[in-house]
């Protein structure tokens, strides 16, 4: 089976199943799940951060790369979920967090207790430049009491790593090597376009300077030699980069199969069409024609140019897409099964992150107590300190936090929604209204067992090229497959009422190959509705 018909299904561990009342997800509680995932059709399910950390940043502050957190489980339950996985045909995809470690990892510790072997495994300057960390404020802190900075692009707990040294290569290189030995197929890149720093760092005023480190040249290199090095050596090993601020032409590198860097790429300027002025604490309706420029673009582009995109609505580091897209309300069976479909039927390789497949929507906390993230709760105390007026302030919280994702898995309608019998490390959203007791085997969960399957069957979808349709079109995103003989007109209405709209002659004749509602009235789309319209060319 090739890359091109493999869906991937994203589980956040900690929100997922507690299988011990700790109030805290566990691989145990992925493994007891694995008949639920399997069902749906998937290849492989991708894994948040497990490994020991302080959890400042949820995980992805690493104290110890080849240790599993205790409040997970243990590595003879690692062992069991991996073996059981592969009784159901699924694969695992464990992240690794290679830009930066915990201060609290024993690297940071030898370099601030002066070994100067492991100074040199961090970017340590004598003077600051103005860059922005991701999560507000400098980009650098004090280390220890030398005199030097160290620099963070993430929360001040979290050390990025130089890898112009060698030896900080090495090491990383054996921490893909470890999990792959221990039957690891799937690795997703965290942050990995923000590994190449400059020698010389210059300031930058503009978006907080991340122009000085993203995308650089060299981190082309240094995808090549990890892939040398590590799962280049498995011929079905499938790899992700996260990439933070990407262009289009450095995807196609990154992905581009006679690069031999990696398989696919996410890029996340979709999700930012509902940030006004391009900041993400803020309040607006998305921009459609711009999510459907951003969508017809990389479409085409990739498809043209030979690279491969990663097509989510869903991740863990967003707020559910229902909440952003849909009318949520009145809708949002219809709109999840017009988002499932916008994105499975084109091309890319579809993740589903843990929830989507039943409809789940954000949370409706009431309390900024109800939070954790510490990305959210520092925007929050920011946009107080701007002056903005606190009701607003938490209107903005409630609609861009990440905890919105990390909410737990909805499994019933009982108090805790199935999860644990303890106090969950989160509040729980709207199980009693929707939960996999309720809707496993409903409209959503069914319509994307289908276009799974779909993916696996038909090379029309798995292989076929994009090109942008409707490009003028403010109400409906459209686009065309074509593969050998075939063709398939895919239309998505993003709106909550009906669209008229005027099929293309040369789909004139073609038949209905899928279809979100039980009818369609000719000319005209019903709320979220998606048809796709099937030619054969000769």
């Amino acid at each position: 089976m090739s890359l091109h018909d493999k869906v991937i299904y994203q589980i956040y561990p900690k929100s997922y199943l507690d299988t011990t009342g700790s109030g805290i997800g566990d691989l145990k509680g992925v493994t007891k799940k694995l008949p639920y995932v399997a069902e749906l059709g998937v290849d492989m399910i991708w894994l948040n951060p497990f490994y020991p950390s302080p959890q400042r940043d949820n995980g992805y502050d690493i104290s110890n790369y080849k240790e599993i957190d205790p409040m997970f489980g243990t590595f003879e339950d690692f062992d069991a979920m991996i073996a059981e996985g592969k009784k159901y045909g699924i694969e695992f995809m464990l992240d690794m967090v290679l830009n930066h470690v915990s201060i609290e990892h024993e690297w940071f510790k030898k370099a601030l207790a002066g070994d100067s072997y492991y100074q040199d495994f961090f970017i340590l300057r004598d003077e600051p430049t103005d860059w922005v960390s991701k999560f507000g404020g400098n980009a650098w802190a004090p280390f220890g009491d030398t005199g030097k900075y160290y620099l963070h692009l993430y929360d001040i707990s979290q050390a990025d790593l130089n890898w112009r040294n060698e030896n900080v290569r090495r090491e990383l290189f054996d921490v893909v090597n470890f999990w792959r030995a221990k039957g690891i197929l799937g690795f997703r890149f965290d942050v990995l376009n923000v590994i190449g720093k400059d020698e010389v760092l210059k300031n930058n005023p503009v978006d907080g300077g991340k122009f000085e480190y993203t995308d650089k040249p060299i981190v082309h290199d240094y995808i090549q030699l990890l892939n040398k090095a590590t799962f280049g050596q498995s011929e079905n090993a499938v790899t992700v980069g996260e990439m933070s601020s990407t262009s289009i032409q450095n995807s196609i590198l990154y992905t581009r199969s006679d690069r031999h860097e990696l398989n696919m790429v996410f890029n996340f300027q979709h999700l930012k069409v509902d940030y006004a002025d391009g900041e993400k604490w803020t309040k607006m309706p998305f921009d459609f024609a711009q999510l459907r420029d951003i969508f017809h673009h990389w479409g085409e582009q990739m498809s043209e140019n030979g690279g491969w995109s990663a097509l989510f609505w869903n991740n863990h580091d967003q707020p559910r897409a229902l909440n952003r897209f849909v009318d949520v309300k009145n809708f949002r069976v219809k709109g999840a099964t017009m988002l499932a479909a916008s994105i499975h039927l084109s091309r890319g390789t579809p993740f589903i992150y843990m929830g989507e497949e039943i409809g789940m929507i954000d949370p409706d906390f009431t309390s900024v107590d109800d939070y954790v993230d510490l990305e959210a709760l520092n925007a929050y105390h920011e946009l107080l300190s701007q002056g903005v007026a606190e009701a607003e302030a938490f209107e903005i919280l409630k609609t861009k936090s990440r905890d919105n994702a990390r909410t737990p898995m909805q499994w019933d309608g009982n108090e805790k929604a199935g999860f644990t019998t303890g106090k969950p490390w989160i509040a729980v959203g709207n199980h009693s209204e929707i939960n996999v007791a309720a809707d496993k085997n409903g409209e959503i969960y069914d319509f994307y067992k289908k276009l799974i399957a779909l993916r696996k069957s038909e090379k029309l979808i798995s292989d076929g090229t994009y090109e942008a349709a409707m490009k003028e079109s403010n109400d409906i995103y459209a686009f065309i497959r074509e593969f050998g003989e075939e063709k398939l007109l895919v239309l998505n209405n993003f709106r909550n009422h009906p669209v008229q709209f005027e099929l293309p002659d040369e789909f004139a004749g073609a038949t209905i190959w899928i279809n979100n509602y039980e009818d369609y009235e000719k000319g005209s789309l019903k709320p979220y509705q998606t048809v796709a319209f099937l030619k054969n060319k000769f």
